[in-house]
């Protein structure tokens, strides 16, 4: 059965996800204690805390929503939306979504998945799945000559930057998956 509450709050928690940009504390000598941008937005990390608290399902149809809302009627990508955003080089990364929705919130959903690492290692899958799909994105896109840069500066750009920052948020989103899943009584 379909959680349509699960959906809509996917839905919104991505989209308030796309305005965030997470920073880490840091200790500055000269002027104490500052944060450290990440350089990500919390998009990613929101869609995979809603794949793992909701189900598949409800993280795909969380998904689907968001791209129809990018590509129809609100900006709410990273970089804008419209038609037009299907011609850049990072929206195979946001068609990732929907492949990584499914696989992390079926993963949670499996026996003895429901640890600490095994829902870890789910949104971590699902980033890895984002990844493969904007990867191959760039790739053919290069190979069609779509993209100005080079395929080493989009691959850097788009993907290997945001990397570190991106799997250290999975260990978050799977610390708070943890901690939520009994709070939400969310069955596995």
């Amino acid at each position: 059965m379909l959680n349509w509450s699960g959906a809509l709050a996917g839905l919104l928690l991505i989209i308030a996800g796309s305005l965030l940009y997470p920073a880490l504390p840091a200790w500055d000598p000269r002027i104490g204690l500052t944060p450290v941008e990440l350089g990500i937005s919390a998009q990613v990390p929101a869609l995979l805390l809603t794949a793992l608290l909701c189900g598949p399902r409800a993280a795909f149809i969380a998904s689907v929503a968001y791209v129809v809302f990018g590509l129809f009627i609100l900006p709410v990508f990273h970089g804008g939306g419209g038609l037009e955003y299907l011609q850049q080089p990072s929206f195979g990364y946001i068609a990732g979504f929907l492949p990584a929705a499914w696989l992390s919130g079926r993963l949670a959903q499996q026996e003895g998945l429901d640890t600490l690492e095994g829902l870890t290692g789910a949104a971590v899958l699902g980033l890895v799945t984002i990844q493969m799909c904007g990867a191959l994105n760039l790739v053919l896109g290069s190979l069609a000559g779509r993209w100005e840069p080079s395929l080493n500066q989009l691959l850097l750009t788009y993907s290997l930057l945001p990397l570190p920052g991106q799997l250290l948020l999975c260990c978050l989103v799977g610390v708070l998956a943890r901690w939520l899943r009994p709070l939400l009584m969310v069955e596995h």
